[in-house]
């Protein structure tokens, strides 16, 4: 790529950009706390989601079937406590008890069974590392050096085992899709339209990508733009993703946690 193509694209994004902070984000659906990695505490979260004029925040610490910060179910009464603590001194603010669960290749294909799921208001689902029966090995390879990139058997895997998360599960949000490994998208954003999932544009993450936006846009799904937040000063970000969202050309009103600001 040569400077004066590179000195084209900085240009647009940073247009993009000026033109993102026209919007403002509802709600935050997709944050972390010291339940599993984050740094700060649940009131840490609900309290910048309070400043920055959110009428609601998920707290969606990762499933339990992570071996190294997985969220400990037996503390499920514990963190149901603080939310209702919290509700009273920030009662603008709606505070949801989520989960981000994460995807395996054997039933029920999310790291949660149905009586766990329904200790949630909100079950989010996405591919990460760090547990078993995920292929997190050669997906871990092909993520950092590009070998299987193209492998096709597991681009099949990788996909079927979403696939099969958005159909034996009621997942309300797909996190981050097409991190961390090959996924046909194409085959990702029918399910999710098959199943009225929305797809989730992440802060943190470079996915979905501006082209992984262009080829979920073709079908007839929702997006939501997600913090994934670990610190709490990165609750309620979004002007990011959607720079990354315009530039791809996604009408932003498909984008369900995001409007306009009044003038």
């Amino acid at each position: 790529m040569d400077k004066t193509h590179e000195t084209h694209e900085t240009a647009d994004m940073i247009r993009y950009l000026q033109m993102a902070d026209e919007y403002r984000m509802l709600y935050d659906y997709h944050t972390h706390t010291i339940y599993s990695h984050g740094k700060g505490t649940v009131e840490d979260n609900v309290r910048e989601a309070h400043g920055k004029g959110l009428s609601a925040i998920a707290i969606t610490d990762h499933g339990p079937g992570h071996l190294t910060y997985g969220f400990d179910m037996k503390k499920v009464n514990e963190i149901r406590a603080e939310i209702r603590r919290l509700q009273e001194i920030y009662p603008d603010v709606k505070v949801l008890l989520g989960i981000e669960a994460n995807t395996r290749r054997r039933a029920p294909y999310i790291d949660l069974t149905e009586e766990e799921k329904a200790e949630f208001d909100i079950v989010l689902a996405g591919y990460h590392f760090g547990l078993t029966g995920a292929g997190c090995v050669p997906n871990w390879i092909s993520s950092h050096t590009g070998l299987f990139g193209g492998d096709s058997t597991l681009k099949v895997k990788n996909t079927a085992m979403i696939l099969d998360a958005l159909y034996n599960n009621k997942i309300d949000v797909l996190t981050h899709p097409g991190d961390k490994g090959p996924f046909d998208m194409e085959d990702i954003a029918k399910a999710c339209a098959d199943t009225g999932t929305l797809m989730e544009i992440n802060m943190k993450h470079q996915h979905l990508t501006e082209e992984e936006i262009r080829i979920a846009a073709r079908y007839d799904v929702k997006f939501i733009i997600g913090s994934d937040a670990h610190v709490p000063q990165a609750v309620g970000t979004f002007q990011g993703s959607l720079a990354r969202a315009l530039a791809a050309g996604l009408d932003p009103d498909r984008i369900v946690n995001i409007e306009k600001k009044q003038k």
